[in-house]
């Protein structure tokens, strides 16, 4: 009893002291779980306990360093371009249809079954358009997390396969019925991505830039630090908060919308003025300045290499023929020779992605500080029990049902591995009583991906926010509510179509 409570307050001072910002995600990764190591006299065991939970998350810290790596020499040659390019001419500068498109691409992207390649693939596309349109990048990371908790769920993702492993049933009798309800809520994730855009397009308004604006840009230059036409803004807004703080001496003009050459119209957000440059350059007909990126980092004549360099990278991390840390350092090393044969660009090249590689790797070590605790002392299971034993008996027949639900807290306080292999055999088992099968009970337990990606133990989601640049605290407050509902859309829908079923038989 002692221990349970040792562990769920941990879980919560955790959670308290990183969502109040009163720590850091980084130092109370480090700092909490000892001290209630400490608390429970765990003392002379921390360091092997700590050092297990290291070594444990070091592949993963290894892959996410090369895989930062990689994806940073691709971005910075310039194989994205065409993705922003055509995002471009499709959004036309709508805020909502920008954050729809990162739903969507985030979703297309999530095929893969990784999920930091996801976030740095998604987030390299369009964190540019959310930083230029002065979009909340709360509402970038929240979207990209949605969408890669319901493909999270696909065979190759992880999940799934823990399920099907510990209860001994095929891969298929899990997710194939899961189809269904899956699509139900990509169908809800667009939703959601759909009502963040409008509040975003209520708030900053719409900017149309027509293709040819596109046209301007210096030739192989890259636009992923966009080709867009350099507009001083009469407000500003702070991503991480979304706080909304105009500039003085703004003005409006009359109807609120505004023309600028190049077949480009404006309309800002209500209450937000003009500055006096922007009214200038449409009162003198001068062309805009174009800002672009380094166009001495860009390699378009090796596009077609870098892509089918990156698609042989894909198909071999979903085939499985490497471990992925192993495949990241390997295709990195050869990506960086190709695009920059110069050590001295090679040099360069590096350092510069070194201020994205340490944060994240940082905080995966860190984590590992908090794992190897948390399952050390056996808090973990103290945690599992307790839930287990609070399952009253009358709740038998629905316990396909209750698993749903418990799998939303529980993939969240625990990892995976724990809950697969720990509790969900213990469910099922007690299942079979009321005639629920095992495959039922698998189906049910991935319902709380959604909300699994958001637990401090997930370690790709600290990739996630720090290339959002967003603060770790501030993204559970904000995508917390949203993930709970796609979970709940998800159970819903595999009730309704039968594929989980509402109530057992004896």
């Amino acid at each position: 009893m002692m221990l349970t409570v040792l562990a769920y307050s941990m879980v919560v001072v955790f959670m308290f002291l990183i969502m109040t910002k009163r720590l850091p995600a980084l130092v109370a990764l480090i700092i909490v779980p000892i001290v209630f190591g400490l608390l429970g006299g765990f003392g002379a065991q921390l360091g092997p306990m700590m050092l297990a939970g290291i070594k444990s998350l070091a592949p993963t810290g290894v892959m996410l360093m090369f895989a930062i790596l990689y994806f940073g020499i691709m971005i910075d040659a310039g194989l994205f371009d065409p993705i922003v390019r055509k995002i471009l001419q499709l959004v036309q500068g709508d805020p909502m249809k920008i954050v729809v498109g990162t739903a969507a691409l985030a979703m297309f992207v999530s095929l893969d079954g990784d999920g930091a390649t996801t976030y740095m693939i998604t987030v390299s596309a369009m964190l540019p358009l959310y930083k230029r349109l002065g979009m909340s990048r709360l509402i970038l990371a929240c979207v990209i997390m949605l969408a890669g908790g319901v493909f999270n769920i696909l065979p190759w993702g992880g999940p799934t396969a823990r399920a099907a492993s510990a209860l001994g049933v095929d891969v298929g009798d899990i997710f194939v019925p899961m189809i269904l309800p899956m699509a139900v809520t990509v169908a809800w994730v667009l939703f959601v991505a759909y009502v963040l855009g409008k509040k975003e397009r209520k708030r900053l308004g719409t900017v149309s830039m027509e293709t040819r604006v596109a046209a301007h840009q210096a030739p192989g230059a890259s636009v992923l630090k966009p080709a867009l036409v350099e507009l001083p803004v009469a407000a500003q807004m702070n991503g991480t908060t979304g706080q909304w703080a105009a500039h003085a001496g703004g003005a409006g003009l009359a109807n609120n919308i505004y023309a600028i050459p190049g077949n480009r119209t404006d309309t800002p957000a209500a209450g937000a003025g003009t500055s006096a440059s922007v009214r200038d350059a449409v009162t003198s007909g001068a062309e805009p300045d174009i800002t672009v990126s380094d166009p001495a980092t860009a390699r378009p004549r090796l596009i077609w290499v870098n892509f089918a360099l990156t698609a042989v990278l894909m198909g071999l991390l979903i085939k499985g023929v490497l471990p992925l840390p192993v495949l990241f350092m390997i295709f990195f090393a050869i990506a960086i020779m190709i695009n920059y044969p110069k050590l001295q660009d090679q040099k360069e090249r590096i350092a510069s992605h070194a201020a994205n590689v340490l944060p994240v790797v940082s905080l995966i070590f860190a984590a590992g500080i908090f794992v190897g605790i948390l399952q050390g002392t056996k808090m973990v299971d103290a945690i599992a029990l307790s839930v287990i034993a609070a399952v009253p008996t009358w709740m038998g027949p629905y316990l396909a049902i209750v698993t749903g639900f418990l799998s939303i807290p529980f993939t969240f306080f625990i990892s995976n591995d724990a809950f697969y292999f720990g509790v969900v055999p213990i469910l099922a088992k007690a299942a079979a009583v009321y005639g629920i099968s095992a495959a039922e009970i698998g189906r049910a337990s991935i319902i709380g991906q959604p909300v699994h990606l958001l637990s401090p133990l997930v370690a790709s989601t600290y990739l996630l926010v720090g290339l959002s640049e967003v603060e770790f605290g501030d993204h559970q407050r904000y995508t917390l509510l949203w993930s709970i509902t796609a979970a709940i859309v998800m159970l819903v829908a595999a009730v309704v179509f039968g594929v989980i079923p509402f109530m057992g038989h004896a």
